[in-house]
């Protein structure tokens, strides 16, 4: 089964940040990496860029509004994430707790990545999809 586990952070958290050589952060995050790859679990990791650099797309009216970060109602923000192809949710919330992540405001949500095989095969944009995922090599 694949999760994700979900880097987030307050801005109170990212603030503690900035006194922490970016280095010594690269450092850590990579032997967790390692650690991961080597046990064969981790399909995928990445960062994201500054809040203050990304948008909103907000679907409650038509059209939909577009706003530019950062977003000061939002508490946490997604900082970035791993995929994880683990045998369980156990699983995932162990590797989790190995992160090198500490202090308030820091946290990792872990969420089940759903599967194409999930969803009703005879269903025409299921179809699609499989058939791309197979074109490309996904699958």
């Amino acid at each position: 089964m694949k999760y994700m586990l979900i880097m987030r952070a307050t801005d109170e958290a990212f603030e503690g940040f900035k006194d922490v050589d970016f280095n010594e952060i690269i450092e850590s995050m990579g032997r967790f990496n390692d650690e991961m790859i080597r046990a064969g679990v981790l399909v995928a990791a990445e960062g994201l860029d500054d809040a203050a650099e990304g948008v909103v797309v907000d679907y409650s009216s038509e059209p939909p509004v577009v706003t530019d970060g950062p977003y000061g109602e939002t508490k946490e923000l997604f900082n970035g994430f791993w995929i994880l192809n683990v045998a369980s949710k156990e699983e995932a919330v162990e590797w989790a707790k190995r992160a090198p992540m500490k202090g308030p405001g820091l946290k990792t949500e872990i969420r089940r990545v759903t599967s194409i095989d999930e969803f009703p095969q005879d269903n025409e944009w299921i179809q699609k999809e499989r058939a791309w995922r197979e074109a490309t090599g996904q699958l």
